[in-house]
């Protein structure tokens, strides 16, 4: 990431007044070991997202190929109708805005990234160790969707210059490996250039998803003719054959989408200390996630129902759909476009997550760039063994108990920041190890938080083990992020009212 100029500011940011301007946002004497650019307050003058920024963080989030897989397998395996199934996407949709509303506002105000944020509830040195999970849990989906990006690119080159040699290694060709390496490079090489080419790249791919989806449509749509109306009509009947009923395949429509935005929800700071104001943040995150989401999949059933009369199946990967139709133009494009969408989540989702927390794990050695560059060389790793090795192990269910442990710290955040400190925040106290700085509190970790943290993370893992609450098992972030911020809050609020002690 690109390093922003030192910030600058007043010492009333010192007394816990929200910053109103530059002036307000400068850290004075910081610690090394809690300090660099890339963890310093991005001053207003400096920031050059708005509304549409957010909005295509958010197209890009939904548009990979895992996206549209996700979107079209709602429509066709839970046996609701189709207005239902709509209903419950947008609803997500509301509730993952509301969520990122929450967690976002701080860090506009302030200009401060997630890992920042969390020094105010766990600690200076105890946001280390959510912020690390954070970071391995994001390494491993990168490499993953480096991988799924690969397949595009694939599709590509084997459309324009043929499938190329026979023969794999770790089950990749060599018109694969080929396709993996250019990925990971492209990724590098966009991460490398800042910040604001991440954003121009992101206001470039989510508009061409649309018109490549919207082109897609109309071509299969002409195709299948009147029989598409007919297919839609089935989907939109829905079969009633889900265990538990409607309600519980309403429940599950609701929370898999859900839980597919949670991991960015964690870290939305690290976005929207971009923006330039609240209202751009909240005009963004309306447009992206239930009003986009609402086009995105509206798209994506048409484009399913059409694949369904034309291949006699329907197909659920937009690559397998590109891959049968007989036009190399759009194949090329379509193509290209999917890679691009699945490289944008990996910027948003899994890239600047880990380069910002392995940054704050010792900023005075380890830049944002740096900790890119090592979540590249990791993940570069995964993405390669994934086909022959990793895919087969169970690492969804290992990532997935991760993403489990992180809920309770959006709901700390969150109880901390609104309910605790009324909004309120000391900034420089942000940036201080001295003993007895506001956020100091046990040699820099806040036992009572982290115990908060840890008995809610217990209850989530183990409602994504156990059997019992599968039906549930898309709701099990919301549930632990609630008994995070209500454990932080009933502990917080009996230490204050207690007579003092130790």
């Amino acid at each position: 990431m690109s390093n922003p100029p030192r910030p600058h500011t007043s010492a009333d940011a010192t007394a816990g007044v929200p910053a109103t301007g530059d002036d307000d946002l400068t850290i004075h004497s910081p610690d090394p070991s809690l300090y660099n650019d890339d963890l310093a307050p991005v001053p207003k003058s400096k920031r050059s997202w708005g509304a549409f920024e957010i909005f295509n963080v958010w197209t890009n989030d939904i548009q990979s190929l895992f996206g549209y897989t996700l979107a079209a397998t709602l429509f066709i395996s839970y046996g609701l109708n189709g207005w239902a199934v709509f209903t419950g996407i947008i609803l997500a949709g509301v509730i993952v805005m509301f969520l990122c509303d929450l967690v976002g506002r701080p860090s506009v105000r302030y200009g401060i990234p997630y890992a920042v944020m969390a020094r105010a509830s766990m600690g200076v040195h105890g946001t280390q160790f959510p912020t690390l999970i954070r970071g391995v849990t994001a390494m491993f989906w990168y490499g993953a969707q480096t991988y799924f990006a690969s397949t595009a690119m694939a599709l590509l080159i084997t459309a324009v210059v043929g499938p190329g040699p026979e023969g794999s290694f770790l089950g990749l060709s060599a018109v694969g490996w080929t396709s993996y390496v250019i990925v990971a490079l492209v990724q590098l090489a966009l991460f490398s250039m800042g910040i604001k080419w991440i954003g121009v790249f992101l206001n470039w791919a989510g508009p061409a998803v649309y018109a490549v989806m919207i082109a897609m449509m109309i071509a299969l749509w002409a195709m299948a003719g009147g029989d598409l109306f007919t297919e839609l009509g089935t989907v939109f009947a829905g079969n009633g054959d889900y265990p538990g009923g409607s309600l519980a395949a309403f429940s599950a429509v609701v929370g898999t989408m859900v839980a597919y935005f949670a991991a960015v929800v964690v870290n939305y700071g690290d976005f929207s200390r971009f923006t330039r104001s609240e209202r751009a943040m909240r005009r963004g995150n309306l447009w992206g996630l239930p009003v986009s989401l609402a086009l995105f999949s509206f798209l994506t059933l048409v484009i399913t129902a059409g694949s369904s009369v034309l291949y006699g199946q329907a197909l659920t990967n937009p690559a397998d759909i590109v891959a049968r139709v007989d036009n190399i133009w759009l194949t090329v494009v379509a193509a290209l476009t999917f890679f691009l969408a699945t490289v944008g989540i990996n910027l948003v989702a899994n890239f600047i997550p880990p380069a910002y927390g392995l940054a704050n794990l010792a900023p005075s050695v380890i830049s944002a760039r740096t900790g890119g560059l090592i979540t590249a060389a990791v993940g570069f790793v995964v993405g390669a063994l994934w086909v022959a090795y990793i895919d087969n192990i169970g690492i969804a269910s290992f990532v997935d108990t991760l993403g489990a442990v992180l809920a309770p710290l959006y709901g700390i955040i969150v109880a901390d920041h609104y309910l605790l400190r009324r909004q309120r925040l000391n900034l420089n106290a942000l940036y201080s190890a001295a003993p007895g700085s506001e956020y100091y509190f046990t040699k820099g970790w806040n036992l009572r938080a982290l115990a908060a943290f840890c008995l809610a993370s217990v209850f989530s893992v183990t409602a994504v083990w156990l059997p019992a609450l599968e039906a549930w098992s898309g709701f099990v972030w919301i549930f632990g992020a609630l008994l995070g911020g209500a454990l932080h809050y009933t502990i917080a609020r009996a230490r204050k009212s207690a007579p003092a002690s130790s």
